[in-house]
């Protein structure tokens, strides 16, 4: 499996992990709106924003064919979910390919990192995909007459034992994913003939297993895996990761990323010598043009993953979180765009706003993003700093 894949289906270690533009969608217009609904989660039309990393990149003379196919490929499936969709068990699920979804995640990243000529194969991994589905039988054919707990188990055994954890480690939401694949084919093909619901385990230790969904709880039901939650969780992972900004941990992204761009009032004694040490590195390296390093983040992927997250329409927190990547960046007009978006979102809520100390922080930092974003619009004859196009350019040692 190639490396950009392996990111996708198993993002590197984070904390919460123990596992596993010009392109713009069709519908783009150059006014995005917000559209508020009486949930209590906001809604924006991600289809109407307008992304900076494509064409950022393609600035510095890179090629994002690839990408902007990849993410194409992307926003192809993501765009038929209604909100009863999303909420829809994936175990399920015939709205989406989330198989095709996750491989495109991989390829537009695999695309932003690799210098191949030659796109991420996402048709040829589908089939790899089939071939597990297809591999099962064979062996198992005596458990296609057992009671669905014993064949869910055997299913497991042919998984976890002897296929997918070879190496005893890997992404629950990437094995969840995986094992609705498999339940699909065999669905299709006849062999299940139950309602099948995959819990997703909430500790750090544990597999997804399936049940047989007439026999389940109500205590169940906060552990089953919805197309939104597998999505959100697969790209949030992928957020974490590549987040450029690793210092404290007990920090939120946004916290991080704003303590880096001195939006934070600091306390005497707030900042350890280490984590200021690691705030200053991280600009240091974007100002010497370094976008990746190891246990540092990269800010292509971040970038990448904050802009499918806005499309997924999950929170609207991710247009904030995006738009202090771009300032990081020198892309100070998108930087303001999104920032105004995410105020205009938040305003629009009828869900109650969080007083605790984070969230207070958050919107003191957002308040200090946004006076200075305005600041830099009204000067006069502003320019973007020298070392944007370094920072997003081809790099020959990516690693």
């Amino acid at each position: 499996m190639g490396s950009s894949l392996y990111a996708a289906f198993c993002p590197p270690p984070s904390p919460s992990l123990t596992k596993f533009s010009r392109w713009q969608p069709t519908s783009l217009l150059s006014c995005p709106r917000v559209a508020c609904c009486s949930g209590s989660q906001p809604q924006y039309v991600a289809s109407e924003l307008k992304f900076a990393l494509h064409d950022a990149l393609e600035s510095t003379g890179m090629d994002t064919t690839y990408a902007r196919e990849a993410r194409e490929g992307f926003w192809s499936q993501i765009k038929k979910l209604s909100s009863l969709e999303r909420e829809t068990s994936i175990s399920i699920n015939r709205c989406v390919d989330l198989g095709k979804t996750a491989l495109h995640v991989a390829a537009e990243d695999d695309s932003l990192i690799s210098h191949s000529s030659v796109p991420l194969p996402v048709d040829a991994f589908i089939d790899r995909l089939d071939d597990l589905s297809v591999g099962y039988c064979p062996h198992y054919s005596s458990s296609f007459k057992s009671s669905p707990e014993s064949f869910l188990e055997s299913i497991e055994r042919y998984l976890f034992d002897e296929k997918v954890l070879t190496h005893r480690s890997g992404s629950a939401v990437m094995l969840s994913l995986i094992y609705s694949e498999i339940l699909k084919m065999l669905r299709l093909w006849g062999l299940v003939d139950f309602d099948v619901e995959i819990s997703f385990p909430l500790d750090l230790h544990s597999l997804p297993r399936g049940y047989q969904k007439q026999k389940s709880k109500e205590s169940d039901q906060p552990h089953i895996m919805t197309v939104q939650t597998l999505l959100e969780e697969i790209l949030s992972n992928l957020k974490t990761a590549f987040w450029p900004f690793q210092h404290d941990q007990s920090k939120s992204l946004f916290l991080r990323a704003a303590r880096a761009a001195n939006c934070i009032d600091r306390l005497n004694n707030e900042d350890s010598g280490l984590q200021l040490a690691s705030a200053k590195a991280a600009q240091h390296r974007l100002e010497r043009g370094v976008w990746t390093s190891v246990r540092f983040g990269d800010m292509r992927r971040a970038l990448a993953a904050c802009e499918r997250l806005i499309l997924l329409e999950t929170d609207a927190k991710e247009l904030r979180d995006y738009s202090i990547l771009l300032y990081h960046c020198g892309l100070y007009e998108q930087s303001l765009q999104h920032l105004k978006k995410y105020q205009e979102t938040k305003s629009c809520s009828v869900q109650k706003q969080s007083s605790d100390l984070v969230s207070r922080q958050e919107d003191d930092a957002v308040e200090k993003l946004m006076i200075r974003l305005n600041l830099i619009m009204m000067e006069q004859g502003w320019s973007k700093p020298s070392y944007v196009r370094n920072f997003l350019g081809n790099n020959s040692e990516p690693w």
